[in-house]
């Protein structure tokens, strides 16, 4: 089976957010496959997505400190027409990356029991985010 979907995850503040179950349920389809691949692939310039513990609201918050301190909106920036957070956002997009290829086993995203998928929204406004999600498996 194939598929591919858009998927629009709610706006969200600057930060970092969880966004496994928001993924999995606009996939009901994931049920149906034995063994497969989720690919995700963010469609934006200024956020992006990544990885990681799924538990801890402190993860976030000190991911969040150390890329706003790594990235600093006050800098020489050249780019600065959408504002001054815009930059560093496309420069910390960069750094995390616009996708993730993640496997799916037994009707499930194949994940480790603390991993969850993060939305990294960089921009203080970013609006809502269009995910494109492709989907192979067999059943």
């Amino acid at each position: 089976m194939w598929l591919q979907r858009e998927i629009t995850l709610e706006a969200r503040p600057r930060g970092f957010h969880i966004v496994t179950h928001e993924v999995e349920r606009a996939l009901p389809e994931l049920g149906d496959l034995a063994v497969g691949l989720c690919h995700l692939f963010l469609r934006h310039t200024s956020a992006s997505l990544t990885l990681n513990e799924n538990v801890s609201d402190s993860v976030r918050r000190d991911f969040r400190a150390w890329f706003d301190d790594a990235v600093p909106e006050r800098f020489d920036w050249e780019h600065t027409i959408e504002g001054p957070d815009d930059m560093p956002a496309h420069i910390k997009a960069s750094l995390l990356g616009p996708s993730l290829s993640l496997p799916v086993a037994h009707g499930r995203l194949a994940l480790g029991t603390w991993q969850g998928v993060y939305l990294c929204e960089h921009r203080d406004r970013g609006g809502p985010r269009s995910l494109l999600v492709t989907l192979v498996g067999e059943k």
